[in-house]
């Protein structure tokens, strides 16, 4: 398994009979790869304000939720490596937080206004005008494992992340009863 301790292992220099170590190529793959920074969606839509007590749907854009492969080549030991998204952990501004195993459900009208996300969902329980400039800040952390093989060897680097976040309107509606 690759060290990443910090330390650049030097690559050999040229004459020298030394196989490069395997840590080298897939470190190189490794921060060759571009993971994409995760694309915030909401509904109601994130421009318009959120309802205490009805349930708002996130996802973040599928293109964002796809594997991103790189290789690396150093004198001929190729190395690729895959990052693939593992989980998404949303921190929703009010103190509440939800894990998410996918990149959400994108709400459409298929689904009755007041329903819940079928996989990544919140309700929010207070109204965010008493934050600085009336607005929650909604982040989304997501979580990568980069799986790699090369030179008859594989193994994994756990735990790269992506971040993004935004700012929401969260507000408490009150109904009036005319008789």
């Amino acid at each position: 398994m690759p060290r990443f301790d910090g330390e650049e292992p030097k690559p050999p220099k040229p004459g020298d009979d030394e196989q490069v170590p395997i840590e080298v190529v897939v470190q190189q793959a490794v921060e060759k790869l571009k993971l994409p920074k995760p694309v915030i969606r909401t509904s109601p839509d994130e421009d318009f304000v959120q309802v205490v007590r009805v349930p708002t749907w996130m996802w973040m854009q599928r293109a964002t939720w796809e594997p991103v492969s790189e290789s690396a080549e150093v004198d001929g030991l190729t190395v690729t490596a895959t990052a693939r998204p593992r989980q998404a952990v949303w921190s929703m501004g009010e103190g509440g937080s939800v894990v998410c195993k996918g990149a959400g459900t994108p709400y459409s009208k298929a689904y009755a206004p007041d329903s819940e996300s079928p996989d990544c969902g919140y309700t929010y329980r207070t109204a965010s005008l008493g934050e600085p400039d009336k607005k929650f800040t909604v982040s989304v952390r997501v979580t990568w494992d980069v799986e790699w093989h090369g030179g008859g060897q594989a193994g994994v680097v756990p735990g790269m992340v992506m971040a993004a976040q935004r700012q929401l309107v969260v507000d408490e509606v009150q109904a009036v009863v005319v008789r």
